[in-house]
């Protein structure tokens, strides 16, 4: 009995801590369906009671402009780029730092684990300056270089380790049975770490689909994506919540969506190494 109780305060517990997580998200949702007067004059709770209240003129008048759906697209053009670079790199850097030998291999990956610790603000006005340069400063293509400079060094770092769990012996048997380095990486060692591959790039995703700092410095007008165009509409409209809120839930969608479509790979990646 004393088992059951435990067992079930602890789901108690775990419930509330969902239901409070949730919260805001199901605010947000019920706001951005509410009419603006509605929003402006009471709480998102007092919707329960008149459930019949709430409509998708707010997202029909938010999508109808063509501006929200320009900045979605860019969002999707950075980040789909950023995080298929920088895995694909990454897991090519990865596979050599950790099975091919070749001249200062360990000091310039002691370099690449030095620059986990630079700021992305370091980096800020410099990159500029050599975007600049060679004609990317806002531009798409120049935002996803910057992020896909800046998640090198973890994603490197994070597969590396991921390679060198695999035994050297089944390297060794395919190198022995004619297998090239290139057939190795391509048909063993891919997927062997194909759950450490999957968390990476859901890590990559949501970090580039979240952010406003990069976008918000290196993204011209044509190419701002949604985080820095709901920034624009709150500096210039305040609480215009019937053009913020169903812009802040289109944001927030897709990577709820990629989280919980890909979250046992994610698990099974950050538990990746842990257990032999």
């Amino acid at each position: 009995m004393g088992a059951l109780t435990r067992s079930g305060l602890v789901q108690a517990v775990l419930l509330l801590s969902a239901a409070l997580w949730l919260m805001p998200t199901v605010g947000l949702l019920i706001t951005s369906l509410r009419p603006k007067q509605d929003s402006a004059a009471s709480g998102w709770w007092t919707v329960l009671g008149e459930p019949a209240r709430l409509t998708l003129e707010n997202y029909t008048a938010l999508l109808s402009g063509g501006e929200v759906l320009h900045a979605f697209w860019n969002t999707v053009l950075i980040s789909v780029p950023a995080t298929l670079l920088t895995v694909a790199l990454a897991a090519l850097a990865g596979y050599a730092f950790a099975w091919l030998d070749f001249p200062g291999r360990d000091r310039l990956f002691v370099v690449v684990v030095g620059l986990l610790v630079v700021p992305v603000q370091i980096g800020l006005i410099p990159v500029a300056k050599l975007l600049g340069a060679v004609g990317l400063f806002g531009t798409v293509p120049g935002v996803v270089l910057f992020h896909v400079a800046y998640g090198l060094p973890f994603a490197v770092f994070l597969l590396r380790n991921q390679f060198l769990e695999i035994p050297q012996e089944i390297l060794e048997a395919a190198r022995m049975d004619g297998c090239g380095e290139w057939a190795i990486f391509r048909k063993l060692a891919l997927p062997l770490a194909g759950p450490a591959l999957a968390s990476l790039a859901i890590f990559q995703f949501l970090w580039v689909w979240n952010d406003m700092l990069v976008a918000l410095v290196f993204a011209g007008s044509d190419s701002q994506p949604l985080t820095v165009l709901l920034q624009s509409q709150m500096r210039q409209f305040g609480a215009n919540l019937d053009v913020l809120a169903p812009g802040a839930f289109l944001s927030l969608l897709v990577p709820v969506l990629v989280f919980f479509s890909c979250q046992r790979y994610f698990v099974q990646g950050a538990m990746a190494g842990s257990v032999k």
